[in-house]
């Protein structure tokens, strides 16, 4: 076996028990899995574009994107709110200051100063985090055992039937000055595979969960398959094109095999929220 390969299973046989324990169990444990993932994928994110500075940056935003956790879980939309209106002018106080200094400095105050690479987007780096992982990532809070279960193994068909579809048909790229390997095979692939796992996902509740999701039509769990392929392909794609942008192989390298945090969420990071809409207007499992 591929050595890669084997750190790649022997990964996910580590990582597996512990998501399985969290959506079986719930509550603080689930919190808690939740906020480490949050956390440190925010780190790496914030990595990604200021490697070794900031470290005061990248801790406040850790701690903001907790807040925001921590509301969700609460139920109080306004507190996440005014975490990420927060997190906004703290890092818009840096451009402040950096701007104050600047003129200080002897450029004129009715021109403004040129901002090296970090003055101004900084800010824009660091509301990007909370957006990106700790507001996502809250959806899943407020979401049934059954609903998690659903996007998880919705994301992991996607990218089992891209994988297998690509490799045995290969053809034409989809998006190749973004994702050079991924082909049209790969991705009609996994996107039957995940319309495929809805279907299923529907009978079994049907006979087997309880019926929580009976008496919806057949084509509803079809759009949603659908919809939530169509995240986790934008979401992978997302950050591929990031680490290429920034010149990265890996968002990190705490999972061997898997790279970072992110590499591994990346997609489950878009097909979370995705759900979420699409169960406000369906009621996929509501009794």
């Amino acid at each position: 076996m591929n050595p890669s390969h084997r750190q790649r299973i022997l990964t996910a046989l580590v990582l597996l028990p512990i998501l399985a324990a969290a959506v079986s169990v719930r509550g603080a444990f689930e919190f808690a899995v939740l906020a480490v993932v949050s956390s440190l994928g925010m780190w790496e994110f914030y990595a990604l574009f200021w490697k070794e500075r900031f470290a005061g940056y990248k801790v406040a935003g850790v701690l903001l994107g907790l807040t925001i956790l921590t509301a969700a879980r609460a139920g109080n939309p306004w507190g996440i709110l005014a975490v990420i209106i927060v997190g906004h002018w703290v890092a818009n106080l840096r451009f402040l200051l950096r701007y104050a200094a600047s003129a200080r400095d002897g450029d004129s105050p009715d021109q403004a100063p040129q901002p090296d690479e970090t003055a101004y987007p900084l800010s824009g780096v660091f509301v990007a985090g909370l957006l990106y992982l700790p507001l996502l990532l809250s959806f899943v809070t407020r979401m049934k055992a059954i609903e998690v279960v659903l996007v998880l193994l919705a994301v992991i068909a996607a990218d089992v039937g891209a994988y297998y579809a690509g490799s045995l048909v290969g053809g034409p790229k989809v998006w190749p000055e973004v994702s050079p390997k991924k082909t049209w095979a790969g991705s009609l692939g996994g996107m039957a595979a995940t319309i495929f796992l809805c279907l299923v996902m529907d009978f079994l509740d049907e006979f087997w969960l309880g019926g929580a999701g009976a008496g919806r039509p057949w084509w509803m769990w079809v759009l949603l398959g659908a919809a939530l392929n169509l995240a986790a392909q934008f979401g992978d794609f997302f950050e591929s094109a990031l680490k290429r942008r920034l010149g990265v192989k890996d968002s990190g390298t705490l999972l061997p095999g898997h790279g970072g945090i992110l590499d591994r969420i990346d997609s489950l990071l878009l097909a979370i929220p995705v759900y979420a809409g699409l169960d406000s207007l369906f009621g996929f499992f509501s009794r």
